[in-house]
């Protein structure tokens, strides 16, 4: 009898918590957008420094701007990382009326998430700029593949889950970038320790 009124009592809150996470996945997805928006950029800048020194032959100058991005943007991504983690709350009621408690307090739960690795989408950005400016955009369609058709279906599973709710959902966004960074960071240096071995012979 207890377990059955537990149940029925979580499965209330699930439900509530799906009512009020639509406005507030509405409200935090602007924010979150806005605030990884100068990555999406650097990533598009990367792209435009790799194409002339790939066409060019220059892979040690390739090298050596692949580490000075991923440094620049990780430390960006960190920055940002803290501001939205920090100042969830007030960002929330840009969107949203601070009468509606419920909706902000799933939003500020959202941005939490998410925004503790804002570093996982900024990798993610140059790595699609690194592939195009290759002439592999190929590979770019295959990451953001993983990285949208993991968070579906992550997504899907994890918030028919009572005790998980719309959490699933958020976490599934940087599970989806996780994915997707570590094929893009395996297949590169594959490529890279295969051209070494053709240049060594």
């Amino acid at each position: 009898m207890l377990q059955r009124w537990k149940k029925k009592n979580e499965t209330k809150r699930s439900d509530r918590r799906r009512y009020y996470g639509k406005p507030a996945f509405a409200a935090a997805v602007k924010i979150d957008s806005f605030a990884y928006m100068p990555v999406q950029d650097f990533g598009n800048a990367f792209s435009t420094f790799i194409a002339p020194n790939y066409g060019a032959g220059k892979e040690k100058r390739i090298s050596q701007g692949i580490k000075s991005a991923v440094t620049a943007a990780f430390a960006f991504c960190l920055v940002i990382s803290a501001a939205v983690c920090a100042f969830a709350a007030p960002l929330m009621g840009i969107f949203v009326k601070a009468s509606e408690k419920e909706t902000i307090s799933i939003g500020v739960g959202y941005l939490r998430i998410e925004g503790a690795f804002y570093f996982g989408i900024g990798l993610l950005f140059l790595l699609y700029g690194y592939y195009r400016a290759v002439k592999m955009p190929g590979m770019s369609v295959i990451l953001t593949i993983l990285s949208l058709g993991t968070r579906v279906v992550l997504a899907y599973i994890l918030s028919a889950i009572p005790a998980v709710g719309v959490t699933g959902i958020w976490v599934s966004v940087p599970i989806g970038w996780a994915l997707a960074d570590m094929v893009g960071v395996v297949y590169y240096w594959k490529k890279m320790r295969k051209a070494q071995m053709i240049a060594g012979n």
